[in-house]
């Protein structure tokens, strides 16, 4: 890997993560200044905004022709957020879940992987399918506000305001500061993905991994640093609630808008490649199936099913490389995952689900 390689790759993930910044408080604070809750910015712009990242990058990929990018992008960031995200902050902190996460939001998550999967059945995503990915992110991003709206949650307003600076008097060119902020935030993004994009493409050649490889792995995890960042310290602040839901929120709108978006752009239908669809797709769905009986429990993730989480994605990422490169115990290494590890997982699921159902009854 060359150091040109290096600096585009380091460069673009500091502008990808300035960008969604910028960007974020430009439009939280235009929205508060029109008058708009601060409670609906949440849900919406501050939530999807942490995404920001992973739309430019999977946007900037499909109009390249470089599905396997965008495509690897979203699936990677998915898997990355819960094994590792999660992972990591019940590390800190058991994670606690709300109850509307695990009936409502987790269910759309798995939902949203099952319809992404579906769809990419015939190893493409044409524009009739972005349209029905897109339309879902509006259908679920209506419910929210209506939600919100008839429950409205005055904490949780406060801890926007403060933190985006909601409350501050309105200046006299207080809106032109604010587009500022979007135009600059959009125009780091755009930037910041075209350089990672390339820097992305010249490693796989360099490496000789495939861009799939690449996209599930160092790209998610470059594009996913807002959500790193934000609920790594929202557990740290003890606010673990939002850790959790920043998540999931994230991960249905990496399925519906973005993958929606960048196959509406796509000037070709979006590849799919056929190893995606045959293996890291059904691990995206088991990894948010696996939320399911982990938040039912007592409503909280604990320390060790966060370590759990985070081990799964260290053995994910060492059999994607294995098996990219061919290494010589990629053999052993998938018996051992067949026969020992995902059976012994699947069993400690079902006790955890079966107990926390005896609870609740």
């Amino acid at each position: 890997m060359t150091l040109m390689t290096f600096v585009q790759l380091l460069a673009g993930l500091i502008l990808l993560v300035a960008g969604a910044e910028v960007l974020v408080r430009g439009a939280a604070r235009l929205a508060a200044q029109f008058g708009i809750p601060p409670l609906i910015i949440g849900l919406t712009v501050v939530a999807f905004g942490t995404s920001a990242p992973e739309m430019a990058v999977s946007v900037q990929s499909a109009f390249a022709g470089q599905g396997d990018i965008a495509v690897g992008n979203v699936v990677g960031s998915n898997i990355f957020n819960v094994l590792f995200i999660l992972g990591l902050s019940a590390l800190i902190t058991p994670m606690l879940v709300s109850r509307q996460l695990i009936r409502f939001d987790v269910p759309i998550m798995i939902g949203a992987s099952l319809l992404a999967w579906f769809l990419a059945m015939d190893q493409h995503y044409g524009r009739l399918d972005g349209v029905l990915l897109f339309g879902g992110v509006l259908a679920y991003t209506g419910f929210l506000i209506v939600g919100s709206l008839r429950a409205r949650n005055h904490g949780a307003s406060e801890e926007f305001e403060d933190e985006y600076g909601l409350q501050a008097p309105a200046g006299r060119f207080a809106s032109l500061r604010h587009l500022a902020f979007i135009a600059v935030g959009l125009a780091l993004l755009v930037y910041g993905s075209g350089l990672l994009v390339d820097g992305a493409v010249s490693l796989a050649k360099a490496l000789g991994l495939s861009e799939l490889v690449i996209g599930l792995t160092i790209i998610a995890a470059g594009t996913s640093l807002p959500e790193v960042a934000t609920s790594v310290i929202a557990a740290l602040k003890g606010e673990r609630d939002i850790a959790v839901g920043n998540v999931v929120g994230s991960n249905i709108f990496n399925l519906l808008a973005v993958l929606g978006l960048a196959s509406l752009v796509s000037p070709t239908p979006l590849g799919v490649s056929a190893n995606a669809i045959a293996f890291d797709y059904p691990v995206m769905i088991a990894v948010a199936m696996a939320c399911l009986p982990v938040f039912f429990a007592g409503y909280c993730i604990r320390r060790w099913e966060g370590a759990l989480f985070f081990a799964y994605y260290l053995i994910y990422t060492a059999w994607l490389v294995m098996h990219s490169t061919d290494a010589p115990g990629l053999a052993m290494f998938s018996q051992a995952m067949a026969w020992f590890v995902l059976p012994l997982t699947l069993v400690t699921l079902l006790v955890i689900g079966g107990r926390a159902w005896q609870q609740q009854r």
